[in-house]
């Protein structure tokens, strides 16, 4: 592993350290201020001013390295800022000054204490009286480490990429206050956060591949959760009638710019409310998010502008036929609409059913225009397994989806309390995974059973943090918002 040229040189100093009785993994540190606040304190300081008085102790990696004889600049950063640092022999003594010359290097940690100066550049910066190194880097930075080339690597490698770019560091600042925000915003509601098993005996809440693994000591198979959907509801039953958890998912399924194997969800329920209550709910989220990230209501998001004042909520059936450009004759007829997919090369496979052939034909027609925030609504009964029908049209559900920039946002829908047709509705779902439709959902009757208890009126609705930070930081892929996504292996030859 460490057989590379540049590392043994640096494993050599490593070992120059240890011959002048330093240790290359101090853990003794000292530290007065980090870099920022060292930076705010003394910005009054004006050019050629130093304040010998006012003695600090700051840690940094180091950055940059510019040596001119018996002097030298360096740059250290820790997690708040970038600060200069000047070292000289005269001020360090001449040992320590050839020590730093010949074994401190870009990617070292260094404890520096000093006064601060500015320079002829008007930089504020620390002059050094002494230092010691904490932490000896044997493997080195990349001197270049942005563009396509290195993009994998940039995944795979987090650790460097964090080290070598700043603005990754932000995005996911940005993650952390975007949880943050959607916690404060559902507790001052009255909220409660709720943690649900990771482990299922039955995979279930929602329609997609689980991961299988094994409970040696119960010798019974268990599903990484696909959602927490019927374990949230079930709370709902026992009496808790605002609940909401922001956790993982896992969904064996393919990977792209949207998709990770593993994701974050945020998913709530609300007793005594419905559907349409969500979508006003979750407009104004958007509008404290916004508000937090001191974002304007129309932001950029790749090759496109998101307009927040231009949200829409459009009918399932009125969007194929208004955005996606089909025909009511289409729309309306199973084998019209399955010899359309046909030809356009969609592959059916599974229980065809009449709402199967409608979710295709928006997957195709629909999904990708919908730029602007956009609430569909009235979804299919068939592709609706967990939500309530519709009073006036049993066919549909009271359901939704927002889309923005062409993704899928949200889901939520006024939830099925009905016992008995749930308990139709899992049959269902069973007869299509025996048709093939590895997707479907497996028959849940501890859940059956939970609701015939009685669940009051309930909505419920889930929100995927991970296309959410995409949107709201213009990020690419999902792989710019996940700190270590999944990968494919590497070969045999290659090293990570």
């Amino acid at each position: 592993m460490f057989e590379n040229a540049y590392i043994q040189q640096r494993l050599q100093k490593a070992d120059q350290l240890r011959a002048h009785a330093l240790n290359p993994y101090e853990n003794r540190v000292t530290r007065s201020l980090n870099n920022a606040q060292f930076l705010q304190s003394f910005s009054a300081l004006g050019e050629g001013q130093k304040d010998t008085k006012s003695t600090h102790a700051l840690v940094g990696r180091v950055k940059f390295v510019r040596l001119m004889g018996k002097a030298c600049f360096i740059k250290i950063e820790d997690q708040s800022a970038l600060l200069q640092v000047y070292l000289s022999q005269n001020d360090l003594g001449k040992d320590a000054f050839d020590i730093f010359k010949k074994c401190v290097e870009v990617g070292d940690i260094l404890n520096v204490v000093g006064y601060p100066f500015v320079t002829k550049t008007k930089e504020l910066s620390l002059h050094a009286l002494s230092y010691k190194v904490l932490t000896k880097a044997i493997v080195p930075l990349p001197e270049k480490f942005h563009g396509l080339s290195d993009i994998e690597l940039r995944y795979r490698q987090r650790y460097v990429d964090l080290i070598a770019n700043p603005d990754v560091k932000e995005v996911f600042k940005t993650r952390s206050q975007i949880v943050a925000t959607i916690r404060h915003f559902f507790e001052k509601r009255g909220f409660l956060e709720v943690e649900t098993p990771m482990m299922h005996p039955i995979a279930g809440g929602a329609n997609a591949r689980p991961f299988v693994t094994y409970h040696n000591a119960l010798e019974v198979e268990r599903y990484l959760r696909i959602a927490p959907e019927l374990y949230l509801k079930r709370l709902v039953v026992g009496g808790f009638e605002a609940v909401f958890e922001i956790n993982r998912n896992f969904r064996n399924e393919g990977m792209d710019h949207s998709h990770n194997p593993e994701f974050t969800m945020l998913e709530f329920y609300w007793a005594y409310k419905t559907y349409e209550d969500l979508i006003a709910l979750t407009q104004e989220l958007f509008k404290e998010l916004l508000q937090a990230l001191n974002l304007p209501s129309q932001i950029p998001y790749q090759e496109h502008t998101i307009d927040f004042n231009a949200i829409r909520v459009v009918r399932f059936k009125q969007a194929l036929m208004e955005i996606g450009g089909l025909e009511t004759g289409v729309v309306e007829d199973s084998a019209a609409l399955q010899a359309f997919l046909e030809q356009q090369g969609v592959k059916l496979e599974g229980l065809i059913t009449h709402g199967k052939l409608l979710a295709e034909a928006f997957d195709l027609c629909v999904e990708s225009r919908l730029i602007n925030p956009t609430f569909i609504t009235e979804y299919p009964i068939e592709i609706s397994p967990l939500a309530r029908r519709s009073d006036t049209h049993p066919h549909i559900a009271d359901r939704f989806e927002l889309f923005v920039a062409g993704k899928e946002i949200a889901n939520g829908f006024s939830e099925l309390n009905d016992p008995l047709d749930q308990y139709q509705r899992f049959e269902e779902q069973a007869k299509a995974k025996e048709h093939g439709d590895e997707e479907a959902q497996f028959m849940d009757n501890d859940y059956v059973w939970a609701l015939g208890h009685g669940m009051p009126p309930t909505a419920g609705e889930g929100i995927g943090i991970d296309r959410l930070v995409m949107l709201l930081t213009n990020a690419r892929s999902i792989k710019d918002v996940i700190f270590f996504p999944a990968m494919k292996p590497l070969k045999s030859n290659q090293s990570e």
